[in-house]
């Protein structure tokens, strides 16, 4: 069965750090470009952070840059997202995505998880 769960969404204070994981089952994540997203209630999904199968281009998004860091780990078929300096505003639903090629529309990926909620108390 082909799926993409994601998981380690939490509850934190202002300043924490989280690592959310994406685990694939079914298919190679290191064949495909990978995308995190994320929508907070009442807002838009938007796209956070990108890494390409060749792993030499990754992408993050302005809100992010210098706080958070993908990576993946090919043994465990899974993809990483180290969260830094979490603010309140990076409260939202967190999705990730395998596709082709980098860009801001998680619908364009064939594969999707389900998203994992993260929280940042103030």
């Amino acid at each position: 069965q082909v799926q993409l769960v994601e998981s380690g969404g939490d509850l934190v204070q202002t300043g924490g750090s989280l690592r959310l994981s994406c685990a694939a089952s079914g298919f190679t994540l290191a064949d495909h470009t990978i995308g995190w997203f994320r929508q907070a209630p009442g807002k838009e999904r938007e796209g956070v952070s990108c890494l390409t199968t060749s792993g030499l281009n990754i992408y993050y998004s302005d809100s992010v840059k210098g706080r958070f860091t993908i990576s993946r780990d090919g043994a465990k078929n899974t993809v990483y997202l180290q969260m830094n300096s979490l603010k309140p505003e990076d409260t939202a639903v967190y999705y990730c995505a395998a596709g082709r090629l980098c860009n801001g529309y998680m619908n364009t990926y064939p594969y999707r998880g389900r998203g994992t909620q993260v929280t940042v108390s103030s």
